[in-house]
Protein backbone atom coordinates (compact mmCIF):
# COMPACT_ATOMS: atom_id res chain seq x y z
CA UNK A 1 0.00 0.00 0.00
CA UNK A 2 2.74 2.33 0.91
CA UNK A 3 4.51 1.52 -2.31
CA UNK A 4 1.54 2.51 -4.26
CA UNK A 5 1.24 5.80 -2.27
CA UNK A 6 5.11 6.57 -3.34
CA UNK A 7 4.28 5.37 -6.97
CA UNK A 8 1.00 7.97 -7.10
CA UNK A 9 3.22 10.58 -5.58
CA UNK A 10 5.85 10.09 -7.86
CA UNK A 11 3.57 10.34 -10.84
CA UNK A 12 2.00 13.15 -9.62
CA UNK A 13 5.23 14.75 -9.10
CA UNK A 14 6.72 13.90 -12.61
CA UNK A 15 3.32 15.51 -14.30
CA UNK A 16 3.74 18.96 -12.42
CA UNK A 17 7.14 19.37 -13.27
CA UNK A 18 6.85 18.53 -16.89
CA UNK A 19 3.78 20.80 -16.73
CA UNK A 20 6.11 23.22 -15.18
CA UNK A 21 8.49 22.88 -17.60
CA UNK A 22 6.31 23.26 -20.54
CA UNK A 23 4.63 26.15 -18.96
CA UNK A 24 8.85 27.62 -18.92
CA UNK A 25 9.28 26.60 -22.78
CA UNK A 26 6.14 28.19 -24.06
CA UNK A 27 6.98 31.74 -21.79
CA UNK A 28 10.55 31.27 -23.90
CA UNK A 29 8.95 31.00 -26.91
CA UNK A 30 6.93 33.89 -26.24
CA UNK A 31 9.30 36.29 -25.42
CA UNK A 32 11.17 35.15 -28.58
CA UNK A 33 8.61 34.97 -30.78
CA UNK A 34 9.58 38.19 -33.63
CA UNK A 35 6.04 37.93 -35.68
CA UNK A 36 2.11 38.37 -34.69
CA UNK A 37 0.35 35.27 -33.95
CA UNK A 38 -2.54 36.70 -34.94
CA UNK A 39 -1.64 36.60 -38.84
CA UNK A 40 -4.56 34.10 -39.93
CA UNK A 41 -7.37 36.24 -37.83
CA UNK A 42 -6.58 39.26 -39.93
CA UNK A 43 -6.39 36.93 -43.47
CA UNK A 44 -10.19 35.55 -42.64
CA UNK A 45 -10.69 39.63 -42.23
CA UNK A 46 -9.42 40.37 -44.83
CA UNK A 47 -11.21 37.78 -47.05
CA UNK A 48 -14.64 38.74 -45.25
CA UNK A 49 -14.25 42.07 -46.87
CA UNK A 50 -13.59 41.04 -50.46
CA UNK A 51 -16.05 38.57 -50.36
CA UNK A 52 -18.52 41.29 -49.07
CA UNK A 53 -17.06 43.93 -51.20
CA UNK A 54 -17.66 41.23 -54.65
CA UNK A 55 -21.32 41.04 -53.29
CA UNK A 56 -21.45 44.49 -52.96
CA UNK A 57 -20.41 45.15 -56.68
CA UNK A 58 -22.20 42.45 -57.83
CA UNK A 59 -25.45 44.11 -56.50
CA UNK A 60 -24.80 47.29 -58.17
CA UNK A 61 -23.89 46.09 -61.68
CA UNK A 62 -27.45 44.70 -61.61
CA UNK A 63 -29.01 48.07 -60.48
CA UNK A 64 -26.89 49.45 -63.01
CA UNK A 65 -28.29 46.81 -65.52
CA UNK A 66 -31.32 48.04 -64.87
CA UNK A 67 -31.04 51.53 -65.20
CA UNK A 68 -29.65 51.23 -68.66
CA UNK A 69 -32.07 48.75 -69.74
CA UNK A 70 -34.81 51.30 -68.71
CA UNK A 71 -32.86 54.66 -70.33
CA UNK A 72 -33.11 51.96 -73.62
CA UNK A 73 -36.53 51.44 -73.51
CA UNK A 74 -37.10 54.92 -72.45
CA UNK A 75 -35.01 55.99 -75.63
CA UNK A 76 -36.91 53.62 -78.03
CA UNK A 77 -40.11 54.72 -77.07
CA UNK A 78 -39.20 58.45 -77.78
CA UNK A 79 -37.85 57.49 -80.92
CA UNK A 80 -40.78 55.18 -82.17
CA UNK A 81 -43.09 57.90 -81.15
CA UNK A 82 -41.21 60.37 -83.16
CA UNK A 83 -41.50 58.31 -86.14
CA UNK A 84 -45.08 57.30 -85.99
CA UNK A 85 -45.44 61.58 -85.99
CA UNK A 86 -43.04 62.17 -89.11
CA UNK A 87 -44.52 59.75 -90.89
CA UNK A 88 -48.69 60.89 -90.33
CA UNK A 89 -47.15 64.22 -91.11
CA UNK A 90 -46.17 63.53 -94.11
CA UNK A 91 -49.03 61.85 -95.21
CA UNK A 92 -50.82 65.00 -94.20
CA UNK A 93 -48.47 67.03 -96.42
CA UNK A 94 -48.85 64.80 -99.51
CA UNK A 95 -52.61 64.75 -98.41
CA UNK A 96 -52.67 68.82 -98.63
CA UNK A 97 -50.51 69.00 -101.47
CA UNK A 98 -52.83 66.70 -103.54
CA UNK A 99 -55.69 69.07 -102.54
CA UNK A 100 -53.65 72.23 -103.53
CA UNK A 101 -52.82 70.54 -106.97
CA UNK A 102 -56.21 69.73 -107.19
CA UNK A 103 -57.50 72.74 -106.68
CA UNK A 104 -54.97 74.58 -109.21
CA UNK A 105 -56.28 72.39 -112.30
CA UNK A 106 -54.87 69.24 -112.22
CA UNK A 107 -58.11 67.04 -112.09
CA UNK A 108 -56.76 63.86 -111.06
CA UNK A 109 -53.87 62.03 -108.96
CA UNK A 110 -53.11 60.04 -112.17
CA UNK A 111 -52.06 63.54 -114.07
CA UNK A 112 -49.56 64.05 -110.92
CA UNK A 113 -48.37 60.49 -111.13
CA UNK A 114 -47.90 61.16 -115.03
CA UNK A 115 -46.47 64.46 -114.67
CA UNK A 116 -43.64 63.47 -111.98
CA UNK A 117 -42.92 60.32 -113.72
CA UNK A 118 -42.24 62.52 -116.96
CA UNK A 119 -40.37 64.45 -115.05
CA UNK A 120 -38.28 61.72 -113.23
CA UNK A 121 -37.56 60.49 -116.69
CA UNK A 122 -36.45 63.60 -118.18
CA UNK A 123 -33.89 64.21 -115.03
CA UNK A 124 -32.65 60.79 -115.49
CA UNK A 125 -32.54 60.38 -119.13
CA UNK A 126 -30.33 63.77 -118.97
CA UNK A 127 -28.41 62.08 -116.19
CA UNK A 128 -27.58 58.72 -118.08
CA UNK A 129 -26.28 60.71 -121.39
CA UNK A 130 -23.85 63.13 -118.89
CA UNK A 131 -22.20 59.97 -117.45
CA UNK A 132 -22.19 58.42 -120.81
CA UNK A 133 -20.41 60.90 -122.20
CA UNK A 134 -18.27 61.31 -119.44
CA UNK A 135 -17.60 56.97 -119.86
CA UNK A 136 -16.91 57.51 -123.52
CA UNK A 137 -14.10 60.45 -122.79
CA UNK A 138 -12.64 57.96 -120.00
CA UNK A 139 -12.52 55.08 -122.04
CA UNK A 140 -10.62 57.32 -124.63
CA UNK A 141 -8.04 58.56 -122.08
CA UNK A 142 -7.52 54.81 -121.40
CA UNK A 143 -7.02 53.59 -124.47
CA UNK A 144 -4.99 56.47 -125.64
CA UNK A 145 -2.83 56.24 -122.49
CA UNK A 146 -2.64 52.07 -123.30
CA UNK A 147 -1.72 52.72 -126.38
CA UNK A 148 1.34 55.09 -125.21
CA UNK A 149 2.29 52.39 -122.74
CA UNK A 150 2.47 50.10 -125.65
CA UNK A 151 4.60 52.04 -127.75
CA UNK A 152 6.90 53.04 -124.76
CA UNK A 153 7.52 49.53 -124.22
CA UNK A 154 8.02 48.58 -127.73
CA UNK A 155 10.56 51.70 -127.99
CA UNK A 156 12.04 50.10 -124.32
CA UNK A 157 12.60 46.62 -125.79
CA UNK A 158 14.11 47.95 -129.51
CA UNK A 159 16.76 50.31 -127.36
CA UNK A 160 17.67 46.88 -125.45
CA UNK A 161 17.91 45.19 -128.70
CA UNK A 162 20.11 48.11 -130.39
CA UNK A 163 22.20 48.64 -127.35
CA UNK A 164 23.01 45.28 -127.19
CA UNK A 165 23.79 45.23 -130.58
CA UNK A 166 26.24 48.04 -130.09
CA UNK A 167 27.87 46.13 -127.36
CA UNK A 168 28.52 43.19 -130.02
CA UNK A 169 29.45 45.41 -132.72
CA UNK A 170 32.58 47.09 -130.75
CA UNK A 171 33.98 43.35 -129.81
CA UNK A 172 33.45 42.03 -133.37
CA UNK A 173 36.77 42.28 -135.35
CA UNK A 174 35.75 41.30 -139.01
CA UNK A 175 34.57 43.90 -140.81
CA UNK A 176 31.43 42.08 -142.72
CA UNK A 177 30.64 40.63 -139.70
CA UNK A 178 30.53 44.22 -138.06
CA UNK A 179 28.76 45.05 -141.06
CA UNK A 180 25.87 42.90 -140.63
CA UNK A 181 25.54 44.10 -137.15
CA UNK A 182 24.94 47.70 -138.20
CA UNK A 183 22.19 46.01 -140.75
CA UNK A 184 20.81 44.39 -137.81
CA UNK A 185 20.58 47.44 -135.94
CA UNK A 186 18.95 49.75 -138.86
CA UNK A 187 16.30 46.80 -139.42
CA UNK A 188 15.33 47.95 -135.83
CA UNK A 189 15.41 51.27 -136.27
CA UNK A 190 15.90 52.85 -140.08
CA UNK A 191 16.32 56.50 -139.06
CA UNK A 192 19.39 55.59 -136.37
CA UNK A 193 22.02 58.38 -138.34
CA UNK A 194 24.90 56.98 -136.03
CA UNK A 195 24.34 53.26 -137.24
CA UNK A 196 24.80 54.68 -140.75
CA UNK A 197 28.26 56.57 -139.84
CA UNK A 198 29.81 53.75 -137.96
CA UNK A 199 28.89 51.59 -141.24
CA UNK A 200 30.26 53.99 -143.22
CA UNK A 201 33.43 54.15 -141.32
CA UNK A 202 33.54 49.97 -142.00
CA UNK A 203 32.78 50.65 -145.58
CA UNK A 204 36.23 53.16 -145.60
CA UNK A 205 37.98 50.38 -143.71
CA UNK A 206 36.86 48.08 -146.32
CA UNK A 207 38.23 50.98 -149.45
CA UNK A 208 34.31 51.52 -150.43
CA UNK A 209 34.56 55.05 -149.97
CA UNK A 210 31.79 55.73 -152.58
CA UNK A 211 29.50 53.16 -150.31
CA UNK A 212 30.65 55.51 -147.38
CA UNK A 213 29.51 58.59 -148.93
CA UNK A 214 26.20 57.18 -149.79
CA UNK A 215 25.11 55.96 -146.43
CA UNK A 216 26.56 59.67 -144.54
CA UNK A 217 24.13 61.69 -147.15
CA UNK A 218 21.60 59.23 -145.68
CA UNK A 219 22.58 60.20 -142.14
CA UNK A 220 22.52 63.59 -143.55
CA UNK A 221 19.19 63.52 -144.12
CA UNK A 222 18.49 62.16 -140.99
CA UNK A 223 20.24 64.32 -138.86
CA UNK A 224 21.88 67.71 -141.28
CA UNK A 225 24.03 68.21 -138.66
CA UNK A 226 25.83 65.18 -138.15
CA UNK A 227 29.45 65.40 -136.88
CA UNK A 228 30.84 61.89 -137.23
CA UNK A 229 28.64 62.41 -140.80
CA UNK A 230 30.78 65.38 -142.19
CA UNK A 231 33.98 64.03 -140.55
CA UNK A 232 33.44 60.01 -142.50
CA UNK A 233 32.82 62.22 -145.60
CA UNK A 234 35.81 63.68 -145.63
CA UNK A 235 37.78 60.87 -145.35
CA UNK A 236 35.86 59.15 -148.03
CA UNK A 237 36.62 62.00 -150.55
CA UNK A 238 40.39 61.71 -149.59
CA UNK A 239 40.72 58.46 -150.55
CA UNK A 240 38.93 59.17 -153.77
CA UNK A 241 41.47 61.75 -153.96
CA UNK A 242 39.11 64.97 -153.59
CA UNK A 243 40.76 67.11 -151.77
CA UNK A 244 38.22 70.44 -151.96
CA UNK A 245 35.65 68.39 -150.70
CA UNK A 246 37.36 66.30 -148.07
CA UNK A 247 38.72 69.87 -146.53
CA UNK A 248 34.88 71.29 -146.62
CA UNK A 249 33.73 68.41 -144.72
CA UNK A 250 36.62 68.07 -142.26
CA UNK A 251 36.07 72.19 -141.97
CA UNK A 252 32.53 71.19 -140.62
CA UNK A 253 33.68 68.50 -138.47
CA UNK A 254 36.35 70.18 -136.30
CA UNK A 255 34.62 73.26 -136.11
CA UNK A 256 31.19 71.53 -134.52
CA UNK A 257 34.17 69.03 -132.60
CA UNK A 258 37.61 70.13 -131.44
CA UNK A 259 37.68 66.40 -130.56
CA UNK A 260 38.58 65.42 -134.24
CA UNK A 261 41.80 67.48 -134.79
CA UNK A 262 43.89 65.07 -132.87
CA UNK A 263 42.09 61.87 -134.28
CA UNK A 264 42.73 63.38 -138.31
CA UNK A 265 46.68 63.23 -137.65
CA UNK A 266 46.61 59.61 -136.62
CA UNK A 267 43.83 58.76 -139.23
CA UNK A 268 45.27 56.72 -142.40
CA UNK A 269 42.45 58.14 -144.49
CA UNK A 270 43.96 61.56 -144.53
CA UNK A 271 47.24 60.39 -145.82
CA UNK A 272 46.84 61.97 -149.36
CA UNK A 273 46.31 65.03 -147.90
CA UNK A 274 49.41 65.87 -146.01
CA UNK A 275 50.83 68.12 -148.50
CA UNK A 276 47.51 70.33 -148.55
CA UNK A 277 48.23 73.76 -147.44
CA UNK A 278 44.59 73.70 -146.00
CA UNK A 279 44.99 70.55 -144.63
CA UNK A 280 48.58 71.61 -143.02
CA UNK A 281 46.63 74.81 -141.69
CA UNK A 282 44.50 73.53 -139.95
CA UNK A 283 46.41 71.24 -137.84
CA UNK A 284 48.90 74.39 -137.66
CA UNK A 285 45.68 76.23 -135.82
CA UNK A 286 45.43 73.03 -133.92
CA UNK A 287 48.99 73.10 -132.50
CA UNK A 288 48.17 76.85 -131.90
Amino acid sequence: MRALMVFLLWVTFGQAWSADQRHTKETQDVETLEEPIYNPFIERYVIDELKQLRVDMNELRVELTKEVTNRELSATSRAVGYATDTVTYFFYLIAGISSVLLLVGWTSMRDVKEKVMNLADTKVSKVIEEYEDRLAKLEEELNRKSRGITSAQKRIAQHQDIHSLWLKAGQEQILSNRMAIYDQILEIDPSNAEAMTYKADAALEMGEPQWAINLCNQALRVEPENTHAFYQLAGAYALMDKPTDAMEYLQKAVEKSDGYKEQVQNDPVFHSLKGNSDFQALLREDDT
